[in-house]
């Protein structure tokens, strides 16, 4: 086996980040099968795959060719797919998306966990598959993406332009497109009305190399409860004229706008945030609701994407708690409230614990929005410790302790505060079942004990999944 060589592979299993394994012998090693990882094979299928990654133990391979097809596969909605990064598996039938999620959480427990003797619930599929993002950040670039086919035609085409999603692990690449399935038909006309004002007059783009030129990027937020939407754009200076004329026209071609926005972000670093901002119509946010309660959201603050989903995640929070009136709960990376506010009619009182200062100022403006006054968060750097805060404010110990944590799982100094607080549960929701696995063996070796989790898909067509694990104390 060699990198670059094209082999045939028969795919037996799926892995975790959407890789089909197939299984081969190697060096006459019949015994010991040596693992092969394609992209873009299912199980079930017999592909040409051209070798990438050739290791002692693994090797990797792009599929070239589908020799047999899954029954499982299907024709992607988006002429994009493939080529851009928004959507990994739309060539899937979502049961079995949602299958192999299930699976693959499953795995994660048993394998990398070791876990047994604890209760697995059926994966939460999305009730909407398309359109079912709230927020979209698309990013501009002086040099456009070609596809092969466009390489391939004989047209003349227009390369220094972009607007639209980076291609996978390509930073610097944009792919321009004029239609996603993740958003909402609104988002998609934004995007083009958005490309062609600013094409139109030769606005310059903004570049990493020479840290000069006017655009960054273009976040579009949409409520699925209110009529709210919101364009931020994300501009390297203040050019007001300019900006008038674009929300104008915006205003004009889409009247469902509700607020427009311009980021000033000066700084070097390709992130969506300005500085500052200036609110050029509306008032500068939107509104949308998880249950019955509303949320503010601003343009630089953090939401559930999945909005309609992020009612039936916290459901089951609520379900594995079995909170008590008298309950004392803490909310650990609390954000702007939300889930600390969904539970609040349950308990006696949360306290929140969040690292982010403007997510403490958007969790104070929503319980106030809600009325919710059993809910107080704290700015607290969890990556240090929680103890003084709570210690300084003499806040009562907790009986149940909600956390959802970045990708990147608890600090092991979280894990140890929630050692010494001794609750009787733990609630961890978490968007990566991995670091999930190693914090909750953590906790294991703390006296607590595993008893039961639920996967919850957020975000159908990719490789992300939510997972809901209660531990209780022994």
């Amino acid at each position: 086996m060699k990198k670059g060589e094209i082999l045939e592979f028969y795919i037996e299993s799926y892995a975790f980040e959407g890789k089909g394994i197939a299984k081969v012998s190697k060096d006459g090693n019949k015994e010991k099968p040596f693992v092969v990882f394609v992209h873009g094979a299912y199980p079930g299928e017999k592909v040409k795959a051209r070798l990438t990654k050739v290791k002692k133990s693994f090797a990797e391979a792009n599929t070239e060719e589908i020799l047999i097809s899954s029954p499982e596969r299907v024709e992607p909605e988006c002429k994009f797919f493939g080529t851009c990064g928004g959507c990994k598996q739309q060539d899937l039938d979502y049961s079995a998306q949602i299958k192999y999620k299930q699976a693959q959480v499953e795995d994660i427990f048993k394998r990398l966990g070791g876990f047994d003797n604890y209760i697995t619930e059926p994966i939460l599929p999305s009730e909407r598959i398309f359109f079912y993002r709230n927020k979209m950040e698309f990013s501009f670039a002086g040099k456009r993406w070609l596809t092969k086919e466009e390489i391939n035609s004989n047209e003349e085409i227009d390369s220094y332009f972009a607007l639209g999603l980076h291609i996978p692990k390509m930073f610097n690449k944009v792919l321009d497109i004029d239609e996603c399935f993740l958003q909402s038909p609104e988002s998609n006309k934004i995007v083009n009305v958005t490309r062609d004002f600013f094409k139109s007059r030769k606005i310059t783009i903004y570049s990493t190399k020479t840290h000069s030129g006017y655009l960054r990027n273009l976040v579009i937020k949409q409520s699925h409860h209110t009529d709210d939407l919101m364009v931020n754009l994300v501009t390297s200076e203040n050019n007001e004229r300019l900006f008038t004329e674009y929300a104008n026209l915006l205003i004009s071609e889409i009247p469902s706008i509700t607020t427009v926005i311009n980021n000033i972000n000066t700084k070097k670093a390709q992130v969506a945030i300005g500085e500052y901002e200036k609110v050029y119509y509306g008032n500068g946010f939107i509104y949308d609701k998880i249950g019955k309660y509303k949320f503010r959201i601003s343009a630089n603050s953090f939401f559930q994407t999945n909005t309609l989903q992020a009612a039936n995640l916290y459901n089951v929070a609520v379900n594995f708690a079995q909170f008590s009136p008298n309950d004392i709960v803490y909310d650990l990376y609390s954000g702007a409230g939300t889930i600390a506010i969904y539970i609040s009619k349950f308990v006696k009182e949360v306290f929140g614990f969040e690292s982010v200062e403007s997510a403490i100022a958007d969790a104070k403006t929503n319980a106030g929005l809600n009325g919710v006054e059993n809910f107080k968060p704290y700015l607290s750097d969890l990556n240090k410790s929680l103890l003084p805060m709570v210690e300084k404010n003499k806040i009562p110990k907790p009986a149940i302790i909600i956390a959802d944590p970045p990708r990147s799982g608890m600090n092991p100094k979280t894990v140890k505060d929630i050692l010494r607080l001794s609750p009787e549960k733990i609630v961890y929701v978490s968007c990566n079942p991995a670091t999930q696995v190693r914090d909750i063996k953590l906790l294991g070796e703390g006296g607590y004990k595993l008893q039961k989790i639920k996967p919850v898909d957020m975000f159908p067509h990719t490789f992300h999944i939510e997972n809901v694990a209660l531990l209780v104390k022994i």
